[in-house]
């Protein structure tokens, strides 16, 4: 489709995204005694450590190559040689993640060779290394997360006989959502392999003396079990086969997969406890019938206060798909839903959901902040993202619920608790309070009737990606 140029800016102003190698110190930092160097220049390191700690309120340690101008020219091997020397000696480290920057892959530095050469040269033949290809410019933090998630299943899973416990693999949560997942399996009384697991190691609990490895984290030799496990639950409903570590399972182990959307609200939750039940034969506790209960309780508690919502939905494809669902479950219907990720799956899950929405929603891929702000504008009254969407609220006035990675401008990011009944139940607390707090700010200023529908049959479903608009028409009875 040709582009409209008097409409498309060939530049990302504020991106909907960060680069790669973060989503990938994500992931290695849910492994037990894991350590990460990124092979690129000081600032990398520095700058992606300084991200995660203020989100997480913990200290961050990321080990660098520190490439330089002579480096760049002849080639980082010594560099990286050196700096796997000094993580060695200051963390003796169960296992060492390597990922790449953009200057090392520019360059073209093969750091599975220089890695494998490392070890047999310091005879360290027993110490796991999980190499990563992940340039910033080759994706969003969200592709380098499931990327390293795949290369630490296919490096590390070994053929094992087979077994009873079942696989996990997350998405970016929160620490608490991971707790949530955690007792919500042991409530279903479910043994598992969870990966990544970093509800300790990214929120540990206070200890003196400090120590340079967290305890926590998924441990290697249940990673090396997941090729015998009975099946694999995977929460990756729009990531690539090729990133998926679910796929890689299932292509190299026969291991089943079931790819399911995040457990958050009725639905989704009711797919991942159903899905359970079936796989362990095991019956429905009756506090997680409670907990579904209360949710639904709350439901009706706000929705008379929900149906006036419309919001903007940002972040990472599997997240803010599961934030579209409560959304929608609740009357909060999404305007413009956007991610920084190229990602044509979550394009189609949107518009399989939204064809009944009886608005018009955009729906932007690989976008920024300036594209989102001026879709929203004098459409939505509440944004659902991270602490960069503030700028909805200082320049169009659209209050913010904080959700998802990072949050910088607030403490407490890391317990922010989303998934599963009860989670849902306080994420949609947190949006009604948010909405309710809006409408008394701004009583005599309300925007409803900018909202309202006019007798319009068919909606225009607009998909924005690329710098290309699509026009889908959906046929949907009007609401009043």
């Amino acid at each position: 489709m040709e582009k409209n140029h008097a409409n498309y800016r060939d530049v990302n102003e504020n991106p909907c995204n960060m680069c790669m190698p973060m989503g990938g110190i994500l992931a290695f930092k849910g492994l037990e005694q894991s350590m990460v160097i990124l092979h690129g220049s000081q600032g990398c390191a520095t700058y992606m450590r300084r991200h995660m700690a203020e989100h997480f309120n913990e200290p961050i340690d990321v080990a660098s190559s520190s490439l330089n101008e002579k480096g760049t020219v002849y080639g980082g091997e010594k560099n990286l040689k050196q700096g796997m020397d000094n993580v060695i000696k200051a963390y003796r480290p169960g296992v060492i993640g390597i990922l790449t920057t953009c200057l090392a892959e520019t360059i073209g530095e093969d750091i599975d060779r220089i890695s494998q050469e490392y070890l047999r040269e310091k005879g360290y033949g027993d110490l796991p290394v999980v190499t990563v290809n992940s340039p910033g410019y080759g994706g969003t933090h969200t592709e380098g997360y499931w990327l390293t998630l795949r290369r630490i299943v296919a490096q590390l899973a070994r053929p094992t006989e087979a077994h009873a416990r079942i696989n996990v693999i997350i998405p970016n949560l929160s620490p608490a959502d991971i707790r949530e997942m955690k007792r919500i399996l042991q409530l279903m009384q479910v043994d598992y392999i969870l990966l990544p697991d970093y509800s300790d190691t990214l929120d540990r609990p206070y200890q003196k003396p400090y120590h340079k490895m967290p305890e926590g984290g998924t441990k290697l030799a249940d990673i090396a079990a997941m090729g015998g496990a009975a099946a694999t639950i995977q929460f990756g409903l729009t990531v690539d086969e090729s990133m998926s570590p679910g796929h890689c399972l299932a292509s190299e182990f026969g291991v089943p997969l079931y790819n399911l959307p995040v457990p958050m609200g009725i639905e989704n939750t009711d797919m991942f406890i159903n899905l359970l039940v079936k796989l362990t034969g095991n019956p429905l506790p009756a506090c997680l019938e409670q907990e579904r209960g209360r949710l639904l309780d709350c439901m009706i508690d706000s929705h008379k206060y929900n149906a006036r919502g419309r919001s903007v939905i940002f972040g990472e494809p599997d997240n803010i798909y599961g934030v579209a669902k409560i959304c929608l479950e609740n009357g909060i219907y999404p305007v413009v839903v956007a991610t920084g990720s190229k990602n044509p799956k979550l394009v189609k899950l949107l518009e399989e959901k939204l064809a009944h929405s009886p608005l018009r929603c955009t729906v932007l891929t690989e976008t920024d902040f300036t594209t989102i702000r001026k879709q929203s504008r004098g459409k939505a009254n509440i944004a659902i993202g991270s602490s960069e969407g503030r700028f909805l609220t200082e320049k169009e006035g659209i209050p913010l619920v904080r959700y998802g990675f990072p949050i910088h401008d607030r403490t407490g990011g890391q317990r922010l608790l989303s998934v599963g009944y009860a989670g849902t139940t306080m994420f949609l607390d947190r949006i009604t309070n948010t909405l309710l707090e809006h409408k008394h700010n701004h009583y005599r200023k309300s925007m409803y009737e900018m909202f309202y529908l006019n007798n319009q049959p068919v909606e225009e479903f607009f998909l924005e990606s690329s710098g290309e608009q699509h026009d889908v028409l959906m046929q949907s009875e009007p609401r009043h």
